[in-house]
């Protein structure tokens, strides 16, 4: 991997936490509406997962403290792409719980339709850095890609 791309892997890692840290600590610290929008998720949620807590806003506060504690690791590219398949997973069911637009009209429906939009296109930017390979790992596959072409060479010339 070239340096610019890891300096751009770096950024745009960097650049993509900050909502989950704020959105997170705010989760944690003040749930506030959000139990109650999250109540009809969560509790499909617990007819696929029985064992899940009844305890709504203790869920709506250990999402914001997994978001926060997430996107803090994920800035600092402590376990990078672990912490961005955990916002991830955080982030569908609190998209489908805040912004179903679907069951809305008019302006909040057009507001929150933008909002789903960009929790998606939050989510497809989680799964690239999910995807993305360390500058060692990439070292390591190169080698490894320029080790067997080396043997397949010396096999045709032997």
């Amino acid at each position: 991997m070239a340096l610019g791309s890891s300096l751009l892997q770096t950024a745009g890692r960097v650049l993509t936490a900050p909502i989950f840290i704020t959105g997170g600590y705010s989760a944690l610290t003040n749930p506030g509406g959000r139990v109650q929008a999250a109540g009809p998720t969560l509790d499909a949620i617990r007819e696929y997962v029985p064992v899940l807590s009844d305890d709504d806003e203790f869920l709506v506060r250990a999402n914001g403290g997994l978001q926060l504690f997430a996107g803090t690791t994920m800035a600092l590219g402590i376990k990078p792409r672990l912490s961005a398949l955990a916002l991830a997973g955080s982030l569908i069911p609190t998209t489908l719980a805040g912004h179903a637009f679907w069951e809305m009209d008019g302006a909040d429906a057009a507001a929150h339709k933008t909002h789903f939009s960009k929790n998606v296109a939050a989510l497809g930017g989680l799964l690239l850095v999910a995807g993305a390979q360390t500058t060692k790992q990439a070292a390591k596959n190169a080698a490894r890609k320029a080790a067997a072409k080396a043997q397949r060479k010396a096999l045709k010339q032997g």
